[in-house]
């Protein structure tokens, strides 16, 4: 038997609230989190909307929630530090205190491990003009200019650390002591789910007790924005920011960006129960897939979203009967839902009819590599509160995807297992089976 992995801790920055039970409740009251961008300017651009968190992340003000023994002076970090992983730490606090790890001496550092979801940060538009002054293209046998770029100040040249997928995970293990695994996933949307599947997996092998899993994301920038908005796979229709996120509406017309962290801390049962920490649910299961179709489409079939939910279901040795909520990928997008519909009956056969299913980006957009790590927390609590969260905005009931959504009103409902799905751009999926600790 393989060790039993529980969740001990959960933490999440979204832009419904700064901690993951104001994102919860929140969301339980249909509020929408989409807004206007301000952050940058989107003057021309046919989408300008955004899951735009409206505060800039303190260093200084993170800092002061970590315990006294910490290894290391977070004010340090401020220049490698980008938007998102400062979400990140905030949420990694959340949850370690949940968790009774907040200054833990007792917890071997080399037991303990991170796992994240994330892409590095997007270069600002300034620091790319600003290098390009020093390009001089006629000069072929020297184009570039380096001992004047390197005299001239004005460009961080820590940016390229920054921009590092695994700079995360690097940050997060020595801020909170971590010397076991650490592995950054860069696999689109799926990305903070597959660090979840995989961190359980480290577990379950034994080659750790805890590992702090998630994922984290803010590409709400120029770079980071336009080319979504180039290959019109946002939403251009809407009469209100916060009526555009709206999955398996018939008038669904593309995706909302946004920005956040999730993530939770998993660790082996009996490890757990030994320092009695808190249990909020069950790792039951993990699955992962890829489409191998195209870069930019799911599989029309949806044959990678099936593949993943029946290897989360086998690895959490259940039956589609088990299984009473499914937290749905849901982007909004015209084929995503269709597909992930299809792919749910394919799956489920008769008893797809039955189940509940809704998307949190209904109200939070989509978080990219966060988004299964929110779900995952948002999930969590909704088992442990008995509560369904909705599907808004839906309003116009789409032939195609004809199951049922939960729309617009979260319902009361005692439910012990869920499937949380993540189908990544370029066709990466992961699914993950959670439950209600037993």
């Amino acid at each position: 038997m393989a060790p039993r992995v529980v969740i001990t801790g959960y933490g999440a920055v979204t832009p419904l609230g700064s901690n993951a039970e104001d994102s919860f409740n929140k969301a339980s009251e249909g509020v929408s989190g989409i807004s206007m961008i301000e952050s940058f300017d989107t003057t021309g651009m046919p989408c300008r909307i955004g899951g735009e968190i409206k505060r800039e992340p303190s260093l200084d003000i993170i800092g002061q929630s970590l315990p006294s023994n910490s290894k290391i002076d977070i004010r340090r970090l401020e220049k490698y530090t980008p938007r998102p992983i400062k979400f990140m730490i905030e949420a990694t606090v959340e949850a370690i205190t949940q968790a009774g790890l907040h200054g833990n001496v007792s917890i071997a550092p080399q037991r303990m491990g991170v796992a994240l979801g994330y892409h590095g940060e997007n270069p600002p538009v300034n620091d790319m003009m600003f290098v390009h002054k020093f390009y001089r293209p006629s000069k072929s046998s020297q184009p570039w200019d380096m001992k004047a770029l390197a005299n001239a100040g004005g460009y961080p040249y820590f940016s390229f650390f920054r921009r590092k997928s695994d700079v995360a995970t690097a940050i997060l293990g020595g801020i909170f002591d971590c010397k076991g695994p650490n592995i950054s996933i860069a696999s689109a949307c799926a990305a903070g789910a597959q660090a979840i599947g995989e961190a359980a997996s480290i577990i379950r092998d034994g080659a750790a007790d805890i590992m702090i899993a998630g994922g984290c994301e803010s590409s709400l920038n120029f770079t980071g924005f336009v080319g979504f908005v180039l290959i019109k796979a946002m939403s251009e229709k809407y009469s209100a920011p916060e009526k555009a996120s709206r999955p398996f509406d018939r008038k669904r017309n593309g995706f909302v960006m946004s920005e956040g962290a999730g993530v939770v801390i998993l660790e082996e049962l009996e490890h757990a129960r030994r320092r009695g920490a808190p249990i909020f649910a069950e790792f039951l299961g993990y699955g992962s897939s890829a489409d191998a179709y195209r870069i930019t489409d799911t599989h029309p079939k949806g044959e990678g979203a099936i593949l993943a939910m029946r290897a989360a279901l086998k690895d959490a040795s259940l039956t589609t009967s088990d299984i009473d909520y499914i937290n749905a990928h849901g982007t909004s997008t015209l084929m995503n839902d269709q597909t992930e519909t299809e792919a749910i009956k394919q799956v489920f056969q008769e008893r797809a009819a039955a189940l509940y299913i809704s998307s949190n980006k209904s109200m939070i957009g989509h978080t990219i590599a966060a988004a299964g790590a929110i779900e995952c927390v948002l999930s969590t609590i909704g088992i442990n509160k008995s509560i369904i969260l909705p599907t808004i905005n839906y309003e116009n009931p789409d032939p195609k995807c004809n199951l049922n959504y939960v729309p617009n009103t979260a319902i009361n409902c005692l439910h012990k297992r869920v499937l949380s799905n993540s189908f990544g751009f370029g066709g990466q999926n992961a699914c993950l089976a959670i439950g209600k600790y037993d």
